[in-house]
């Protein structure tokens, strides 16, 4: 048995920046990559993400929790949702996201920053 894993987004193994200084994602290799990703606002994924990952939308199924801020998410079929503090959210591939108001979105996701905003 392995035994206990102990690790800390304060010295992650990995920061990937987003476009235009507008935030970042800190990740942590726990048997799949966990990541907390703080959004600044202005932030937008079409505008900040969208160079990194070369496709039309995020193409990158997210499960999360919302620690602060709020995010707008619209699907590319048109459903839209809006997150905030304390909410957990599914959202399949294929989606633009952006910062809602003046505050930094951060959130955990534990599905969909294997490969997200990696060059």
């Amino acid at each position: 048995m392995a035994g206990i894993v102990r690790k800390s987004f304060d010295s992650p193994e990995e920061v990937r920046p987003f476009e235009g200084g507008t935030g970042q994602l800190e990740v942590v290799d726990l048997d799949g990559e966990l990541g907390r990703a703080t959004f600044q606002p202005g932030w937008q994924w079409s505008k900040h993400v969208k160079p990194i990952a070369q496709t039309e939308s995020c193409q990158s199924a997210h499960a999360g929790y919302v620690i602060s801020g709020r995010m707008k998410i619209v699907m590319d079929d048109g459903e839209e949702a809006e997150v905030g503090p304390g909410d957990i959210l599914d959202v399949p591939p294929g989606h633009d996201a952006w910062v809602l108001g003046q505050e930094p979105c951060v959130m955990i996701d534990w599905r969909g920053f294997a490969g997200y905003a990696k060059r």
